[in-house]
């Protein structure tokens, strides 16, 4: 087991990879606090503490996890589908704190985290738990909306077979992601207060978009026939979400027909698959193989939501997905998140 590969990981794809979600956690708590402190007349610099509460109490929470999954195994495991709604949730959480942001509603003042009334009597200054309380919920709550790359690590923890090697990967891993998301947090209260009520309003824009990525993903990994990306290729504006490919352009492949099965070669690469776009026969057996290169990644999930395939792929092995089409028209595979995703046209 190798510690500092992990590291590296979470230093560079796993960064990236969670930021869509939990960064937007992040920033919208920070933010959120922020435009209270606007209207109480407040002109006081946070500093790092909310950013180092929220990775602090993650750190800790993902080693928990990691002594669970190492001890006891997959039983433990949230499934996959479970998993998409939780992401769902905190995509609208992100989405509602923005609105307040905006001051769209007074209704979204509702949604803003605050700390039950016996911790502020403990703590003897209350805007401080009111600071620390929101983003180290949200750090220890991120262990139910894992990114791509955190379930390869929790896979990993699984495959241990020791509490203490699981915590081992859990805690490296977390600790190779805690740089971006530390200069995420500091970047937002430092911009903050630089310009304060004109930055709340970027940093709203920001969430909106960072909630209706993590949005689309969870769609496309429920299979819902309906996406954000679906809508927005169907209207005159084009928006990218990070999910589905809307056309069969360049990145187009067709099959090759090996013993009456078409056969299709699909590569995994950390940022995404090549090809994004398959053109297959209906009614002709057909297998996929999928072969994983690179490191750790969102990737490294493979799944068919709409025919309820979901592999997990080793890193260099190839795995094969075997069906047999039944109708003609588009169906969509995408990592776990719906982060990368490619279409199969059935023809």
């Amino acid at each position: 087991m190798d510690l500092w590969l992990i590291f590296f990981t979470g230093l560079t794809i796993g960064g990236v990879s969670c930021m869509a979600v939990q960064g937007g956690l992040l920033a919208s708590t920070i933010a959120a606090r922020e435009e209270e402190e606007i209207e109480e007349g407040k002109n006081r610099k946070q500093g790092v503490w909310p950013t180092l509460s929220f990775l602090i109490t993650k750190f800790f929470a993902y080693i928990i996890l990691g002594l669970v999954l190492g001890g006891f195994g997959a039983a433990l495991q949230i499934s996959e589908r479970v998993q998409a709604f939780m992401q769902i949730a905190a995509s609208l959480y992100m989405l509602a704190v923005a609105m307040n942001l905006l001051n769209v509603h007074p209704v979204f003042r509702y949604v803003i985290i605050q700390p039950p009334r016996f911790l502020t009597r403990l703590v003897r200054n209350q805007s401080k738990s009111k600071d620390l309380f929101a983003p180290a919920f949200l750090g220890a709550m991120t262990i139910f909306i894992p990114c791509g790359t955190t379930l390869a690590m929790e896979a990993l923890a699984i495959s241990s077979g020791s509490a203490i090697k699981g915590a081992a990967i859990m805690g490296a891993f977390v600790l190779g992601t805690s740089p971006l998301f530390f200069a995420l947090g500091y970047i937002t209260t430092t911009l903050g207060d630089a310009f304060r009520a004109r930055f709340l309003k970027l940093a709203a824009i920001l969430i909106i978009y960072l909630g209706m990525t993590s949005l689309n993903g969870s769609l496309i990994s429920l299979g819902s026939p309906i996406t954000l990306q679906s809508l927005a290729d169907a209207s005159p504006i084009q928006i990218s979400f990070g999910g589905e490919e809307g056309s069969d352009s360049a990145d187009t492949v067709n099959t090759t027909l090996v013993n009456g099965v078409q056969v299709v070669e699909i590569q995994a690469f950390p940022n995404g698959y090549s090809p994004t776009y398959i053109k297959i026969k209906n009614g002709v057996p057909t297998r996929i193989n999928v072969t994983a290169t690179g490191g750790y990644g969102c990737t490294s999930a493979f799944a068919i939501p709409a025919l309820g395939v979901r592999k997990r792929l080793a890193l260099n092995t190839t795995v094969p997905v075997e069906f047999t089409p039944q109708n003609k028209g588009k169906i969509l595979f995408s990592c776990s998140m719906g982060m990368y995703s490619g279409v199969i046209e059935v023809i």
